[in-house]
């Protein structure tokens, strides 16, 4: 118990030196500016309100009520004894002083209780697409986890009942059919595990800079093993690119989308994939010469909503490591975005970008 005591104590003790840190800041900015102000204004009106804002700056980037309200207190106090003659010395005998104050101490109290109950509202908001995405990932998994479970369960029960009967080379291409799944398998489950560490409140993925080409590499060979009929196009700048990323989850975004492209653009026969550099950052598109995706789908296709317009029918047929939602949620953790949109003619474009180095 006193060890968790200590652990809670070194966890909190950097936030409360942080926030008190902040509040001083603020409030000794807003002290000199308005000493600033004393050369060129005549009265001092303006202290209180440069204080409401100091207040209402504090109850921002603070955690808590405790600080804003503090520092409305201070305030108060401070205007009296600072900006208010005599200076440097208390006088509450003003006339129109104790209503002009308290109204100002209960502007500041109001702002900083509001301001903290919007910071709430967001961390909730936050929490909710959290678990929202956490069920977006099982669904997507569920199927992916299940087909080579039954596959491995099935070729060895072959093997065990038919062993003699079945020729050497049978039970070599089962056996190799059980390890195949079982590596997709372990693919799967890393897959999840690294995608299940991006929605905790304190983990961050972990990035390196990888080639591009690789990346882009390693998955046209895994998506060429599930459908060799299709031609895959890859056009990329002729130097080197190097680009901070976790390259697993990237690839499996990459593999994700071509599926996608083969799975719901139906007549699909080419993937192309263009990668491109601009400022502080690189695209990646995947385009199609499919159907194209339905108007009413592009809305929310990123968002765990495209299984529930096309039901059982897309749920079927997907066989991928992750969901669309959860692309979205890896290439965001990149610090990067996401968007679709149908081509002129025929065809779909998915495209996503990363930031290079030294973009936050």
């Amino acid at each position: 118990m006193q060890q968790l005591q200590k652990r809670a104590g070194r966890k909190f003790l950097p936030e409360i030196i942080k926030n008190c840190g902040i509040t001083v800041a603020i409030l000794g900015a807003a002290t000199v500016f308005c000493f600033f102000l004393q050369n060129f204004s005549p009265t001092d009106t303006h202290v209180p309100l440069l204080f409401v804002l100091a207040v209402l700056f504090i109850s921002r980037y603070t955690d808590g009520y405790l600080y804003g309200i503090i520092a409305s207190m201070i305030a108060v106090v401070g205007v009296n004894f600072v900006f208010t003659y005599p200076y440097f010395a208390f006088n509450f005998t003003i006339t129109g002083y104790p209503l002009t104050f308290l109204a100002m101490l209960a502007v500041a109290v109001i702002v900083s209780t509001l301001t903290t109950q919007i910071k709430q509202q967001e961390q909730v908001r936050l929490e909710v697409e959290k678990e929202k995405m956490r069920g977006n990932l099982l669904r997507a998994v569920s199927h992916d986890i299940r087909t080579p479970l039954t596959s491995i369960l099935g070729s060895a029960t072959g093997i065990l009942e038919n062993y003699d009967a079945l020729a050497k080379e049978e039970k070599l291409e089962l056996t190799q059919d059980i390890v195949e799944e079982a590596q997709w398998l372990i693919r799967v489950v890393e897959n999840l595990l690294s995608v299940t560490r991006i929605n905790g409140d304190s983990a961050r993925i972990k990035t390196c800079e990888e080639a591009v080409e690789e990346v882009i590499g390693g998955a046209v060979i895994k998506f060429k093993k599930r459908f060799p009929q299709v031609n895959v196009e890859v056009e990329m700048p002729r130097d080197v690119l190097l680009v901070p990323m976790d390259g697993v989850l990237i690839e499996q975004v990459l593999v994700n989308l071509m599926e996608n492209s083969v799975l719901h653009g139906k007549t699909t026969k080419e993937i192309k994939i263009t990668v491109s550099q601009a400022e502080g950052r690189v695209l990646f598109a995947v385009e199609d010469d499919g159907q194209g995706i339905k108007e009413s789908i592009l809305p929310v296709m990123f968002e765990g909503g495209l299984q529930s317009r096309e039901g059982e029918e897309y749920d079927s047929k997907r066989n991928m490591g992750i969901g669309l939602s959860v692309c979205m949620s890896i290439v965001k953790a990149h610090k990067g975005n996401m968007k679709a949109e149908n081509l002129d003619g025929h065809g779909a474009r998915v495209a996503f970008w990363l930031p290079t180095e030294g973009e936050e």
